[in-house]
């Protein structure tokens, strides 16, 4: 999707040199100072993104060869030259193309704003500008600007609207960013670029399509702090109250993005911020990808994010004829039926406040916790730890009063049964505010789940031990990331983990852990309960970022708890030497 930096480091130009899918050169960050515009956006929670053009026609596939990952990045992989690519555009015509029906879609899901590609990195326009005739009214048989109907039906559908646009790479122009295939580097002109092509498109986009919710650029390259801020002041003044993405550049947007696929590893209370998934794996049209993502899947994700503050914004990618993936239809109605009923937990929420639990994740607003469970205890005893007063508890699809009872560290709710498998959500209504999100919480454990997680996200590191998100991919663009903890090479390195282990028995302790050859076979030690438990690291894989990371699940040891309890569980190097291995998870399995 978006994946090649080039970055302008002082003034005369001088470049380093980006690898093709730099990932830490994503822009995160934004201004200082909240857009008074932005509520809306806090309180939308679900968006759809809209990844289409020319790379739809070729669906994947050049000359034969199927280039498996984001298509949408098929002409870089394969170095397509620019004029043999712009060929695709005598072929494109999407005829069946329908704004009303994407507009549907987009509402039916439970969605609150739709964000189209008016220009990706091919350089092609899906709109009619004035600037290039590299558009789809002037190259192609459809000879219609598909932008106008389209923003006008997400409107009339109570949704905003917004436009993609990819403001420095442009593999199509002798000046823009990212083709070096074609055009010598050292002799481009990024500025004649960005005031020959660039911001007129984008002005134009500004001026002729309407009131836009959101502006969402990608891969800041070729412009200084100042000349960045020129051009948020030319948005302002054409759009005042449209956001700007934090993929300007420069930390001078007004809503954080973060890495593609990615959700940040701890719960973020301050700001506007957006996690960016597709639905498959590939963000344009792709052939032969039908890993789509499930409804329950979709369900989970975009509460996984709320529980954290934020928003999801899922992508969906039409074919050249204009129609949306069948799976993305079907499943996406799916996850608006869920909302219908149990959209109070997310839209218009904050972050929850209870760490994540066994039995799920928590969403709140002012006097209200949202209990929302993906896994109900054998028991049927909801555990939230830390919260005593409680006016009141129900299942909030049906508002049937549930049980609930004080107890050690905490308040058990009886469940008895589950409303939906997707998430079954209890709403807390509270006597007073909702307590603060508490990091240092202990995290449950029981025996009424089949296992339970003690993730590096909730590990307190010692030494020069730190918990970092690792990114690595799959196929080409397709990212992952995965909060692990790294840094352990000598005994005073380590990771603790308070728990509160609500019920005795016998648990089986596994580690889930990334470990180069290299670095295999050294010496570690867990500690529970007052024992020790020593370990060899097992070899996995060598980390590379465009390459799958393997982890591999080692058990370590039996252990009994007589009685309920906090208690601490400590992993360390047992002697000096390399990193011992990038930890994702402990897991306790109950021996039953």
């Amino acid at each position: 999707m978006k994946h090649l930096f080039i970055v302008l480091l002082l003034t005369p130009l001088i470049f380093v040199k980006a690898n093709a899918q730099e990932t830490e050169r994503w822009d995160k960050e934004v201004s200082a100072a909240p857009n008074a515009n932005q509520q809306w956006f806090k309180d939308a929670k679900f968006g759809m993104f809209i990844h289409w053009g020319l790379f739809a026609e070729a669906g994947g596939v050049w000359q034969g060869k199927n280039y498996y990952g984001i298509s949408e990045w098929m002409m870089n992989r394969g170095k397509i030259p620019a004029a043999d690519y712009a060929a695709l555009a005598k072929k494109f015509n999407p005829t069946k193309f329908n704004a009303k029906e994407w507009a549907r879609v987009a509402k039916d899901a439970g969605m609150k704003y739709m964000v189209i590609t008016a220009k990706h990195h091919e350089g092609f326009a899906l709109f009619d500008s004035k600037v290039s005739d590299f558009n789809i009214v002037k190259a192609t048989p459809y000879h219609q600007d598909p932008m106008k109907p389209l923003a006008q039906a997400v409107r009339d559908a109570g949704l905003h609207f917004g436009f993609y646009y990819s403001q420095f790479l442009d593999w199509h122009e002798p000046n823009g960013g990212g083709n070096k295939w074609d055009f010598d580097e050292a002799k481009k002109n990024f500025q004649e670029y960005y005031h020959t092509k660039s911001i007129p498109q984008i002005k134009e986009l500004l001026s002729n399509y309407g009131p836009l919710g959101l502006i969402w650029f990608d891969m800041p390259g070729g412009l200084s702090k100042e000349e960045t801020q020129k051009l948020i002041n030319d948005v302002r003044k054409i759009q005042p109250g449209c956001l700007i993405s934090s993929r300007v550049g420069n930390g001078l947007g007004d809503f954080k993005d973060y890495g593609d696929g990615e959700i940040p590893a701890t719960v973020s209370t301050t700001g506007a911020w957006e996690a960016l998934f597709t639905h498959n794996d590939s963000w344009g049209y792709s052939k032969f990808d039908y890993n789509f993502k499930t409804p329950k899947e979709i369900v989970r994700l975009l509460t996984t994010v709320s529980s954290k503050g934020g928003n999801l914004i899922l992508n969906v990618g039409p074919d050249s004829s204009g129609q949306m993936p069948e799976y993305s239809i079907k499943y996406l109605r799916q996850v608006g039926k869920w909302l219908k009923v149990n959209g109070e937990a997310i839209y218009g929420t904050t972050a929850g406040f209870i760490n994540p639990q066994p039995w799920g994740l928590t969403t709140a607003k002012p006097h209200k916790l949202y209990l929302h469970v993906f896994e109900r205890p054998n028991n049927g005893l909801i555990f939230i730890p830390g919260l005593y007063q409680i006016k009141k508890a129900y299942l909030l699809a049906n508002k049937q009063p549930l049980v609930f009872v004080k107890t050690d560290g905490g308040t058990n709710i009886k469940l008895p049964y589950l409303t939906d498998t997707y998430n079954t959500v209890i709403a807390v209504d509270l006597p007073g505010k909702p307590m603060q999100f508490n990091p240092d919480a202990p995290v449950t454990v029981s025996n009424q789940y089949a296992a339970n997680a003690l993730d590096a996200i909730n590990a307190h590191p010692s030494g020069k031990t730190q918990i970092k998100s690792i990114t690595y991919s799959h196929y080409f663009g397709d990212w992952k990331h995965t909060p692990c903890l790294i840094n352990m090479a000598t005994p005073e390195d380590g990771a603790l983990f308070n728990t509160s282990i609500t019920t005795p028995g016998d648990y089986k302790i596994t580690l889930e852990y990334a470990c180069t050859p290299a670095q295999a076979r050294q010496e570690g030690v867990m500690n529970l309960n007052g024992k020790d438990y020593q370990f060899e690291t097992l070899p996995t894989s060598d980390y590379e970022s465009h390459k799958p990371l393997l982890f591999i699940k080692q058990t370590i040891a039996i252990t009994t708890i007589t009685k309920p309890g906090l208690y601490r569980l400590s992993v360390h190097p047992l002697h000096s030497g390399t990193e011992l291995f990038k930890l994702k998870t402990v897991w306790l399995e109950p021996v039953n």
